[in-house]
């Protein structure tokens, strides 16, 4: 009995090793699979995500100006600075395809995630409500899938001839 446990136990540690090796193996070919970015080359979604986080922070930035109360109160300097600044300077790495830029959108991109989770399953009231949390999570989900890969090929080294 015990002779028969240790022999599956080999087999489903031979088929782990196997299922590693096969998944390793579809991973080399997906990062062979990847072009680095020539110099200058941003991907659209990274591009179309710089322009969003720009106009986040332009947003900010005029609905302060423009004496937009929250909850009944205007917001403290710090209130605005920081949120604009961080957009500003996320769309400002964005458009330099630099990764801890697109890295930081995406971790946004999670909170709206999470969020439209939350609010589908507790807070979405009305059908429009509803509608509305659907498409932020449509949107938010599509926009971090695409950034993905534009994230392995900004971080991916150049493979050019060596010297």
């Amino acid at each position: 009995m015990a002779e028969e446990r240790h022999k599956r136990k080999e087999r489903g540690a031979d088929r782990m090793k196997s299922g590693y090796a096969k998944a390793e193996q579809r991973n080399q070919a997906a990062r062979e699979a990847l072009k680095p970015l020539d110099e200058g080359e941003r991907p659209a979604v990274v591009t179309v995500g710089a322009v969003v986080a720009g106009l986040i922070a332009l947003s900010i930035v005029a609905g302060s100006l423009a004496g937009v109360k929250v909850n009944g109160e205007t917001p403290k300097v710090p209130q605005i600075l920081a949120p604009a600044l961080i957009m500003g300077v996320m769309s400002w790495g964005m458009w330099r395809a630099r990764y801890w830029a697109v890295l930081g959108f995406q971790l946004i991109l999670v909170f709206l995630i999470f969020s439209a989770v939350f609010g589908l399953t507790v807070q979405a009231a009305t059908v429009a409500q509803f509608a509305a949390t659907l498409g932020l999570l449509a949107v938010s989900g599509a926009f971090f899938f695409f950034m993905v890969k534009a994230m392995a090929r900004i971080q991916m080294p150049d493979r050019g001839p060596r010297e």
